[in-house]
């Protein structure tokens, strides 16, 4: 597989827009909830973009580690990383002071029959991050989960849309952007809510759900149609260039791919790449979970990693075995059941 790895590297190199943003922005960054799927990459794409833009500030990562060998993983890479349990106020704020700062905690799955500790962690905990790091810019990650269903042929929802979130999971997301809002307007935070879906790497997302399901012979679900999907390397490049866009109020922004992609389509090609049959079930439905990323298009310009090198690399990684998280998106529930 050294080749796979060799292609995969190089699609996780910043680009030379993200070295010129970071140097141009003053601080260090502390990253909370770096231990999750995005955030050790995140880091590390912060680390290089900034190596390579002459800088030598610090990339702090903050999770409870919990095993695997992650942190020391992170930390051979130039990046200090603090261990805390983020709803623990004293822990929290013992963490160091950072002029930057990407908020990445939260719960998505165990919701049903969790629903407490999924209001906690979602908007509780936003409350304590927003009056701790109150002087800092603050890049909230968040998810077009809370926007409402829409026809596919809509073009997605953009940022005008109201919210309208299915489900306690999507109400929760919804309640932690109007905390981290309500404590900007009360002290004047620079804020930008950053709404992802969804976003794919070799070893998770809608892309690698699908081709496994078509490797294995599984049958793939079609009620939920149509996807956006984007490149992980390239949503996290968006949250770090957004740094540079807070606001106070806080500016919303959509970030995905600039494509609405039929979840057959993807299927049946991968089918092709696989060399195996695309079994389908259920029926495509008028309406799908859909954003608009235009403003970030303009913001950034389109993601490097187009789709069809995304899905030859995840075919690949899928057929040779390559590692995976085990961390599925279920894009296909419709009812905010997670």
């Amino acid at each position: 597989m050294t080749d796979i790895y060799a292609t995969y590297e190089r699609l996780l190199a910043p680009t030379p827009a993200l070295v010129d943003d970071l140097a141009r922005l003053e601080g260090d960054i502390l990253v909370l909830g770096a231990g999750g799927k995005m955030g050790p990459a995140l880091c590390c794409l912060a680390r290089e973009a900034d190596r390579r833009g002459g800088g030598n500030r610090k990339i702090m990562a903050v999770s409870r580690w919990s095993g695997g060998g992650l942190r020391g993983r992170l930390e051979s890479r130039g990046i200090e990383t603090l261990s805390a349990d983020l709803l623990d106020e004293r822990q929290l704020n013992e963490l160091p002071d950072a002029a930057n700062v990407l908020y990445l905690a939260g719960t998505k799955f165990g919701t049903t029959g969790n629903e407490a500790n999924t209001w906690a962690m979602n908007t509780w905990l936003p409350a304590l991050v927003a009056r701790r790091y109150r002087s800092s810019r603050i890049v909230v990650f968040s998810t077009g989960n809370v926007y409402p269903l829409v026809a596919v042929a809509s073009g997605g929802t953009t940022e005008d849309v109201a919210p309208a979130p299915v489900g306690e999971y999507a109400q929760s997301c919804l309640g932690r952007e109007r905390i981290f809002q309500y404590f900007s307007s009360v002290y004047g935070t620079p804020l930008l809510i950053y709404r992802l879906n969804y976003a794919n790497d070799t070893g998770y997302g809608v892309l690698l759900e699908i081709a496994r399901s078509v490797f294995r012979g599984e049958p793939v679900d079609l009620r939920m149609g149509c996807v956006n999907v984007i490149w992980q390397n390239d949503a996290n490049e968006v949250a770090l260039r957004a740094l540079q866009h807070c606001s106070s109020p806080a500016k919303v922004l959509n970030v995905t791919g600039p494509e609405t992609l039929s979840v057959r389509w993807l299927a049946e090609e991968f089918g092709r790449l696989l060399d195996k049959p695309a079994l389908l079930t259920g029926e495509e439905q008028p309406t799908a979970l859909l954003s608009n990323a235009a403003e970030s298009f303009r913001l950034f310009g389109y993601p490097s990693v187009p789709v069809r090198t995304m899905m030859q690399l995840i075919a690949r990684w899928v057929c040779e075995g390559g590692r995976t998280l085990d961390k599925p998106t279920h894009f296909q529930e419709r009812e905010g059941r997670y």
